[in-house]
């Protein structure tokens, strides 16, 4: 039933994958204490080498981005070096893999990297703790200057350029999930005045100058972009958000990424502001590569990829659970299933 999901499929003139299914971006909090990666994620990551794209786990592009304990960075040469290893050994395996850049923007902590303060679009604070470190609180971010949003696109593009420098087959931005680039494009986040707030095009504004740097670097045919129109982590929905989304995504489709991919842990959620679920919505306002993620199944998600929803599947905790998901769904061998403990190592 699944046979179609393991047809070659091209993204572009630079980059053809084995199959349609990718692995999902899954923080694993396993980088050492200089965030750099260590050999166990590069065997972690070679034992997964067969999908059809494997999406690193998200990569901070700046000290002041680190959210989390022990999560990878691409801003130094031992980190760039750490995933040189990575990187070869997928490629070793005939895998492809891109790197998720990301900086958490409000969700940040100083504990992270000795500072007093958290950079974000507005003074406004997430309520709640750190995970996996529950006795460190939020603090209400200090809003970014106009110059502290130029030097962080720069600072993107030359992440992405470090990526490539690691032997990256290309990089996924990630602007979803309530993290920084994603808190410009929602109302509840965004309360600026200037030319990066207000109204969809200002709130748009970084995204895309992000997304535009980074295709400068290292091509548009490396570049993705990961975004989350219905707003439910970390950020709270505002009807308005609709017509933020319409006008970037118009945007987008005058770009020519890798792919659009969609932020959301499960795709039978539905937003009245979108008219349902995410990934239709996104369907109707995006025509290129675009693909799904939340809760499927390869059997549903190729019934999705049939009714035109998306064109790529990202599997995320099954692929925790099992490192051969690819060769038991093609054999059609029953899977592990996903506990949290199994987030306590690397399998």
């Amino acid at each position: 039933m699944t046979k179609s999901l393991f047809e070659n499929v091209s993204l572009n003139s630079d980059i053809t994958l084995s199959n349609r299914i990718l692995m999902a971006p899954l923080t694993r909090c396993m980088a050492d204490d200089d965030l750099v990666p260590t050999q166990q994620m590069a065997d972690y990551y070679a034992k997964r080498a067969d999908a059809g794209l494997i999406i690193s786990e998200a990569t901070i592009i700046r000290a002041d981005g680190q959210g989390y304990p022990n999560t990878p960075g691409i801003f130094t040469a031992e980190q760039i070096q750490g995933w040189q290893r990575v990187t070869h050994a997928v490629h070793n395996k005939g895998g492809k893999i891109f790197l998720q850049l990301w900086h958490t923007g409000r969700v940040a902590h100083p504990h992270f990297y000795n500072g007093d303060t958290v950079l974000a679009p507005s003074a406004l604070k997430v309520e709640g703790t750190v995970p996996r470190m529950r006795e460190l609180e939020y603090i209400t971010p200090t809003p970014l200057s106009v110059c502290q949003i130029e030097q962080l696109v720069k600072d993107y593009a030359q992440a992405a350029s470090n990526a490539i420098d690691a032997g990256f087959d290309g990089v996924e931005i990630h602007g979803a999930n309530g993290y920084l680039i994603d808190q410009f494009l929602h109302y509840d986040s965004n309360h600026r005045d200037d030319e990066y707030g207000g109204n969809p095009e200002n709130m748009s504004r970084f995204a895309l100058s992000v997304l535009d740097a980074v295709s400068e670097r290292i091509g548009a045919n490396r570049t993705a972009l990961r975004i989350s129109p219905g707003a439910y982590f970390n950020v709270l929905p505002d009807a308005r958000d609709r017509k933020v989304f319409d006008y970037l995504l118009s945007e987008l489709s005058d770009r020519h990424l890798a792919y659009l991919h969609i932020g959301v842990f499960d795709d039978s959620l539905e937003f009245d502001y979108l008219d349902g679920r995410v990934s239709d919505y996104v369907r109707k306002n995006y025509p290129h590569t675009l693909v799904g993620v939340g809760g499927f199944s390869a059997d549903t998600g190729l019934a999705a990829i049939n009714q035109n929803r998306f064109d790529l599947l990202a599997i995320g905790r099954p692929f925790i659970a099992n490192p051969d998901y690819i060769s038991k769904v093609q054999q059609g061998d029953e899977l592990v299933s996903y506990n949290d403990d199994m987030l306590k190592e690397l399998i």
